[in-house]
C-alpha cells in the first residue's frame, strides 16, 4: 500500500513511529507492541534510522518483519548521514525486494564530529530526488512547524521544504509541537509557498518530563505555558506525568482533525500504553 494513496481517501490516516532495539529482548517487545497495536487497524507505522546510520541493518529488520510477519504496512525511515550511493542501493534493493512501498527520506542529524563518506548525500532533497529517478517507492519528508533548527529563518525552511518537495516527496510529517497554533500557522505558510501535499501532524505524548524538555531543546520546539505549569506539578510522579500527556496529546489531536488535519502520526518512543489511551479515545469521539 502506497501511504500517499491512503492521504487521498478524505479520513484520518492514524500512524505509530518506533525505533529498532538494540537487544534481541527489545525486539520481541517490540513485535508485540506492534502486535497489540494491530488490533487497532493503524493505517501504517514507520521504523527510524539512527544517528549516524548507526542503525541501518535494524530498521530494514525490523521493518521488513513488521510488514511481512505482522502484517501492519511499514515504511523505513532513511538517511543521507552515514551512508555512500551504493550503500543506500544495496539498502533500498533490500527493501523493495522485500515488498516494502514506503520511504521517509530524511537529511538526518549529523553526530558530533562526523566525517560525511565520500559521495553521500548532504539534504533531504538529493535523497529523494535520488530514490525518485531509480525506483517507485512511495517519498514522505519531514518538515517543522517551529522552523528547522539548522535553517537561517522561517522563509528559508520553507524554501528548503521546496526543494524536498521538487525531489519527489508525496507527503509531509511534522517534528513533534506541543502547540497547534504552531502548525496551523505552518500549514498556512507552506500552502502560501505552493507547497499542496498533506502536511500530518507528529504528536508525542509527554511520558517524562526531563527528556521532553530535552528533545524540544534539540529540535528547537517549544513547550507551551500551560503544559509546562501541569508537567511542573508532576515531575517525578511517572504516572501522573502520563496522564498529563495522555490527556494533553488527546485535546491536541481532536482539535487537529476537527480543523482538517489529514491524520496523526504519534512518536510512540517504543511504548503503546498511552499512544493506545489516546487513540483509543479519538476512536470513541
Amino acid at each position: 500500500m502506497r501511504i500517499a494513496d491512503r492521504y487521498g481517501e478524505n479520513r484520518p490516516v492514524f500512524s505509530f513511529e518506533f525505533f529498532p532495539p538494540k537487544t534481541d529482548k527489545g525486539f520481541q517487545n517490540l513485535y508485540a507492541t506492534v502486535r497489540e497495536l494491530k488490533r487497532l487497524n493503524p493505517d501504517f507505522v514507520s521504523v527510524t534510522w539512527g544517528a549516524g546510520g548507526s542503525t541501518r541493518a535494524r530498521t530494514v529488520e525490523s521493518t521488513l518483519q513488521i510488514q511481512q510477519e505482522i502484517g501492519v504496512t511499514a515504511m523505513a525511515h532513511l538517511s543521507c548521514i552515514g551512508s555512500t550511493p551504493d550503500e543506500l542501493v544495496e539498502t533500498l534493493e533490500r527493501l523493495e525486494a522485500g515488498g516494502i512501498q514506503n520511504i521517509l527520506a530524511l537529511g538526518g542529524d549529523r553526530p558530533e564530529g562526523y566525517v560525511a563518506p565520500a559521495g553521500s548525500f548532504t539534504y533531504a532533497s538529493e535523497l529523494a530526488e535520488f530514490i525518485r529517478g531509480r525506483w517507485g517507492f512511495c517519498l514522505g519528508g519531514a518538515c517543522y512547524p517551529e522552523t528547522h533548527p539548522a535553517a537561517a529563518s522561517p522563509e528559508a525552511d520553507l524554501e528548503n521544504l521546496k526543494h524536498k518537495v521538487a525531489g519527489g516527496v508525496e507527503f509531509l510529517i511534522t517534528q513533534l509541537f506541543f502547540d497547534n497554533a504552531d502548525y496551523f500557522e505552518f500549514v498556512t505558510r507552506a500552502r502560501a509557498a505552493g507547497i499542496g501535499l498533506p502536511i500530518v501532524p507528529g504528536i508525542m505524548p509527554v511520558l517524562n518530563v526531563r527528556s521532553v524538555r530535552r528533545m524540544t531543546t534539540l529540535s528547537g520546539g517549544r513547550i507551551p505555558d500551560e503544559l509546562q505549569a501541569a508537567l511542573t506539578r508532576v515531575e517525578g510522579d511517572d504516572d501522573a506525568t502520563r496522564d498529563v500527556g495522555i490527556e494533553w496529546a488527546t485535546l491536541q489531536c481532536r482539535e487537529l482533525l476537527e480543523r482538517g488535519a489529514p491524520g496523526i502520526h504519534f512518536y510512540t518512543l517504543n511504548r503503546s500504553r498511552a499512544t493506545r489511551a489516546i487513540f483509543q479515545h479519538l476512536l470513541e469521539r
